[in-house]
């Protein structure tokens, strides 16, 4: 095992530009959006960038609450891209706007991790937001399942699909809870080659089923162990808000990976901003790659 720390790769379409004050500045395509970072705890190093924002998220409270504020007219969506990758970009009540920047990295890794391997793979993406790493692993020739509570997460990943011309890749869009789906593809005898999955702090099933990471993410790398093939090729896992070094992630994947060879990385992604240099981490994460080496 090693540790590291991955940082955004070069993405033209989107940018930090600056952050402090609790918050982050930062440009999707022709628009810049200021959201809510308690990392950033330092001054802006630029502060005249900021009266020139789109809109920005207010919160109502700590929970997480709150409101977009416009400044000027953008529109209800618009086009980004990341190499050949398309997505669409739309602001979310939840302040997110259909995109974490920052997992590009991972786009990258797993479309390798499919295109080394010499033969069709069988990809399960377990809370797959938007679709993006499903897109990445489809367009490199995987079968895809993407599994997702909410239905607006799906609609956005099929839409997604669509912009990308990939209509006729075969990727299966379900709304489940992430667990339960697992445990019936256990029970259904049903294997992965990779599997990726990008786990929430806190979060709730298409039916109340309630998740909490500290509770229950051993238990889903279990059962997760159970739906890899005889022979995988990559496992990636995300892990956003839990403030915690990497190493909390390793338990869970040495579980999940068993004895399999390959090698396991551990780190964060990590984001620098254009303003100063500053880097912000914004999530922990861990891959496993049977090849026996991360490929950067």
């Amino acid at each position: 095992m090693k540790i590291t720390m991955e940082m955004i790769s070069d993405w033209q379409s989107y940018q930090l530009l600056d952050s402090g004050k609790g918050r982050k500045l930062e440009r999707f395509g022709d628009y810049t959006l200021v959201r809510p970072e308690p990392r950033a705890v330092w001054k802006p190093a630029s502060p005249g960038l900021w009266d020139q924002a789109d809109a920005e998220f207010v919160e109502a409270n700590k929970g997480g609450g709150g409101s977009w504020t416009l400044r000027r007219h953008i529109p209800s969506r618009w086009q980004i891209r990341y190499g050949d990758l398309r997505m669409w970009i739309a602001l979310e009540d939840s302040r997110q706007v259909g995109v974490f920047p920052e997992n590009a990295t991972h786009w990258d890794w797993i479309t390798r991790q499919v295109q080394s391997a010499g033969r069709p793979l069988n990809v399960l993406n377990l809370f797959g937001y938007t679709g993006l790493a499903s897109l990445a692993a489809a367009s490199a020739g995987a079968a895809v399942t993407h599994i997702d509570s909410s239905r607006r997460a799906i609609r956005l990943g099929q839409e997604n699909q669509a912009l990308n011309g990939l209509d006729d890749h075969p990727i299966r869009w379900i709304v489940e809870d992430a667990v339960k789906f697992a445990e019936r593809e256990v029970r259904r005898g049903n294997r992965y080659d990779g599997i990726i999955f990008d786990p929430p702090k806190f979060g709730l099933g298409p039916k109340k089923e309630r998740w909490e990471f500290f509770e229950h993410f051993d238990h889903l790398c279990g059962i997760l162990r159970q739906c890899l093939s005889d022979a995988p090729v990559f496992v990636v896992a995300t892990a956003y808000a839990l403030e915690s070094p990497p190493e909390i992630l390793r338990p869970g994947l040495e579980k999940l990976v068993g004895r399999k060879q390959g090698q396991l990385t551990l780190g964060e992604l990590v984001t620098v901003e254009k303003s100063a240099g500053r880097k912000i981490a914004f999530s922990i994460t861990g891959r496993w790659s049977s090849a026996g080496h991360d490929n950067g």
